[in-house]
């Protein structure tokens, strides 16, 4: 009888034994489900993957194309609109990567949405990260949720993608040390490679004070359980066991499906990126910046022009903070305390006007030219800043506070 195809072992059991297949999926980042796709194209077409490259011996040849349209066109029991996008392009794949070209009509196939995207919130995603088994996979949510890298592209990513700055004085500063360290990832590890319309396309994106946080953790256990340090070179996301090699495309969506499934959260590591992308949408971010932070291709003539410095975007990504953060919750004042500080700031209030101490509050501070009365400054600076009019508004998690001269 024969022995089931999976993802599990449709390299071992068929892949790997065909020439022509293990060259293709060299190319490819995700090799399971692209070589279980083709094989079921094959059986259903009844040809070997060789005898389907044959079909183009001729260019002019539209049998393949043909084909690809009766596949399309069949009635097939169990598989869905989505499976048969897979195969059909799974055989596209397989042509263009042995240098045969198919037409790009053939094999036409509309997807059809059938659930609405993870509906997504912070008590969702606190809970997620909470109930992780490791500081690996803790790490991985927050980190999602805060870069909006693609889950194509986090197993590629190595330490030394993330941001050092050398110092005026020769010294250098690491991420752990810089307040949103900038992630600046190369075209080689995005969608499309670099190559043809991708070319040149870079993803600056940043880390959350609470991704940050979770990243050392993560790094100081790694380091631990390695029993070294880890290296520039080092992946960045490991399996958890010997010999902790980078974990495949396929073991990042498992850990995440079952942590998911566990929690009673819906989630998936797209869903991250869809998180981020909301919460730049609602602080009014420009098109190509957000398209910056997300490592998509930059549009129109505009594209040539629009490229911020890392720290203007830094700036700009700071306004999502609150948006992004989940996992520090706001301490809430009980209405006794609330009342008793009330009071105490009234009768500090009134100490000060009769020593003189309170200067007329200003309408609007000099430093407000765009309209906007609050400023993020070090906590150094906010004594300063209260005693020039200034009121102090909050904390927040990366040790900064908030401030504001609005009346």
């Amino acid at each position: 009888m024969e022995k089931e195809m999976t993802e599990t072992n449709i390299i071992e059991l068929w892949a790997s034994k065909i020439p022509e297949v293990t060259q293709w999926l060299s190319k490819l980042q995700v090799k399971e489900l692209n070589a279980l796709s083709l094989y079921h194209f094959c059986r259903w077409a009844g040809k070997t993957p060789t005898e389907l490259l044959a079909m183009k011996k001729d260019p002019a040849n539209l049998e393949i194309e043909k084909l690809l349209d009766a596949f399309v066109a069949a009635d097939l029991p169990g598989v869905t609109n989505a499976l048969k996008f897979w195969r059909v392009n799974a055989v596209k794949s397989f042509f263009k990567y042995s240098y045969k070209s198919v037409a790009r009509a053939s094999g036409a196939i509309q997807l059809e949405k059938t659930k609405d995207y993870n509906k997504l919130s912070k008590e969702g995603l606190k809970k997620l990260r909470d109930n992780t088994y490791n500081l690996r996979d803790r790490a991985l949510i927050t980190f999602v949720c805060s870069t909006a890298i693609a889950k194509e592209t986090l197993g590629s990513i190595c330490w030394k993608h993330l941001e050092t700055k050398e110092e005026k004085d020769g010294t250098i500063t690491t991420w752990e040390n810089i307040d949103l360290p900038c992630i600046n990832l190369p075209p080689e590890i995005l969608k499309g490679h670099g190559k043809g319309k991708y070319r040149g396309v870079r993803q600056i994106t940043f880390l959350t004070p609470e991704a940050k946080r979770d990243l050392i953790a993560y790094k100081e256990w790694l380091e631990q359980k390695m029993g070294r340090k880890v290296t520039a070179d080092d992946h960045i996301w490991l399996e958890t066991m010997r010999p902790y090699r980078p974990v495949s495309y396929d073991a990042l969506g498992f850990a995440v499906w079952q942590l998911s499934k566990r929690c009673g959260v819906p989630f998936s590591l797209h869903d991250g990126r869809r998180w981020v992308t909301t919460a730049l949408e609602q602080i009014a971010i420009s098109q190509n910046w957000a398209r910056k932070i997300r490592g998509r291709k930059l549009r129109g003539e505009e594209a040539p022009y629009s490229q911020p410095a890392i720290n203007q975007l830094r700036e700009k990504f700071r306004e999502a903070l609150s948006l992004l953060e989940f996992t520090t919750e706001t301490p809430t004042i009980p209405k006794d305390v609330q009342e008793k500080l009330t009071a105490l700031e009234a009768e500090q209030m009134e100490l000060k006007r009769r020593y003189g101490l309170v200067r007329e509050k200003k309408k609007k501070h000099k430093d407000c030219t765009d309209g906007h009365c609050q400023r993020i400054v070090a906590e150094a600076d906010l004594v300063k800043l209260l005693s020039d009019g200034w009121m102090f508004v909050a904390t927040l998690p990366s040790g900064k506070v908030v401030v504001s001269n609005e009346t």
